[in-house]
């Protein structure tokens, strides 16, 4: 086993990666001139002491610190397996708290885990808390909407807020969610979606199209902030 496989494998190998990870995060965010739309949602949804689920696709979580207004916490969903530890090193270096798990169906099933991730979520959130999600991780299909997320919407009460977080300069890895590494001095867009609150009694019918309505949301603030860097640069 090579070096960096061991740096990854080990406790301490981890805590210096994230901690590194961290400090990378904030080089970007302090140095890049960032363009915000719809910023007024999570502060004002905040301020009514209401707790949130913020998702935002896999491919675009590293630089989710920079758009979390606070200043309290968010619970911060991470997968127990591959580079779920190393986010959660990473994360916490901004006062995120770590829930591990999934909102995969199939993660239920198989994970005792899951489920019990899901009922930390919905106690957090019926208490004024807020969470994060990447709704198509750990591992995929990239920009597929897990029913999880709706589940957790529709008993919480908590409204979804899509969110995307992209910058003109970065590099995209060879992983299934194509992920992007953003690099400092650029410019940058922050896109935040209009809440959507998914009603705790519908039929199969009416869950299939809140699905899709969250779906398409997130992937339009995607679509929005990937336009705002191509033009920028």
């Amino acid at each position: 086993m090579g070096f960096g496989k061991r740096m990854l494998g080990s406790p301490p190998g981890q805590a210096v990666i994230g901690f590194l990870v961290s400090q990378y995060v904030r080089l970007v965010s302090h140095t890049t001139r960032w363009q915000v739309s719809n910023g007024d949602v999570l502060p004002d949804l905040l301020a009514q002491g209401r707790g949130v689920i913020t998702i935002t696709w896999h491919g675009g979580l590293m630089m989710i610190p920079r758009a979390w207004p606070g200043p309290e916490p968010l619970h911060l969903l991470v997968s127990r397996h591959g580079d779920g530890e190393l986010v959660a090193r990473a994360m916490a270096h901004f006062g995120m708290v770590m829930v591990r798990g999934s909102t995969h169906r199939q993660d239920h099933d198989r994970d005792r885990g899951g489920a019990a991730a899901m009922r930390q979520l919905l106690t957090l959130l019926k208490a004024g808390q807020s969470v994060g999600v990447t709704p198509d991780g750990p591992r995929g299909p990239a920009r597929q909407l897990s029913a999880g997320v709706i589940a957790l919407a529709r008993l919480s009460g908590a409204p979804i807020v899509p969110v995307a977080i992209m910058t003109a300069r970065h590099r995209l890895l060879r992983s299934w969610d194509s992920f992007r590494v953003p690099l400092p001095f650029s410019k940058g867009a922050l896109v935040y979606g209009e809440p959507i609150v998914i009603q705790r009694r519908i039929d199969d019918g009416a869950q299939e199209t809140a699905h899709r309505e969250v779906e398409v949301a997130l992937d339009a603030v995607t679509e929005q902030a990937s336009h705002t860097v191509e033009r920028a640069s």
